[in-house]
């Protein structure tokens, strides 16, 4: 891999972002007094108070019209001193008043700031870590939380099993004046972005960056460097992001996964991802620069 500086743990939902405002209590156990921060969680959302016309969390005791979903919060860590409590509220709920939903999704359009994306990231991974965790996978018993960890054991046949994060590779393809980028067709009119997936059993992630552009557009490429990386919950994947370059062959989309694919010239760029993605980031950073 190359000597490239990853700059990427600023982005959006990497804990780094955050850096030494966030503890984490990966026991996620409850306290006897449920006060601090609230991560309400809807439908990758969260709900939030307009205060002081910044979108703000919850504080304090569980928030009035949510006492009944606090019963099952999570405690995620502490932020700026104070706990952070995880709930979850179902897609269709009524909220109320006071507060609205926010999305975290990048690509809808989030309005929250970084360090309350990453926290809402952190929340939606933890409770789809929970969600997904109730039973042993190898004999189906009810399980039991690690002390001190996130992890789950089973009494029966003491297998034990932590969050799970799925790697994903990203990757930005360069010939000279022109970068390589294509699009799926649920997105946006005119969006592009960089051709991506999930890296198979057995695979290094230069393996899968090689394979994934030649499944998805039909080219070759070659001096694979690393860039950085993000952790994306959506809903628990960690993407790694790379540059590299074309070693030849034509486009040939794979229509399954893509919609299109094109070179671009690397001044007259088509509109791309959002600025909290990994993908906006490597954009900006090796598309647009020398």
């Amino acid at each position: 891999m190359g000597s490239m500086t990853p700059l990427t743990a600023t982005l959006p939902f990497n804990r780094d972002c955050i850096g030494q405002t966030f503890e984490p209590a990966k026991r996620g156990g409850a306290l006897p007094d449920r006060r601090g921060h609230w991560l309400i969680v809807q439908d990758q959302g969260l709900v939030v108070s307009n205060d002081n016309h910044e979108l703000a969390l919850p504080f304090g005791d569980a928030p009035a019209g949510f006492e009944v979903a606090a019963k099952q919060a999570l405690l995620l860590g502490t932020w700026r001193g104070e706990p952070c409590w995880v709930v979850a509220v179902a897609r269709g709920d009524t909220l109320p008043a006071g507060y609205h939903r926010e999305t975290c999704v990048p690509m809808q359009g989030t309005k929250l700031p970084d360090d309350l994306l990453s926290l809402g990231g952190m929340a939606m991974q933890a409770l789809w870590w929970e969600s997904t965790s109730g039973h042993c996978p190898r004999c189906g018993e009810a399980t039991t939380r690690i002390e001190g960890e996130w992890g789950k054991s089973c009494p029966k046949c003491r297998y034990e099993h932590y969050p799970h994060l799925h790697p994903c590779v990203i990757v930005l393809v360069r010939d000279g004046e022109r970068v390589l980028l294509a699009r799926k067709s649920i997105w946006a009119p005119g969006r592009y972005a960089l051709i991506a997936g999930f890296v198979d059993n057995g695979e290094s992630l230069e393996g899968a960056v090689a394979r994934e552009v030649k499944e998805e557009v039909g080219v070759d490429v070659k001096d694979i460097q690393y860039v950085g990386s993000q952790n994306w919950p959506f809903p628990s994947q960690l993407m790694v992001g790379f540059v590299a370059e074309y070693a030849g062959g034509e486009i040939a989309v794979d229509k399954e996964e893509l919609e299109d694919a094109r070179w671009f010239p690397r001044d007259a760029l088509p509109v791309g991802p959002a600025r909290h993605s990994i993908a906006g980031f490597i954009i900006e950073h090796y598309a647009r620069r020398r």
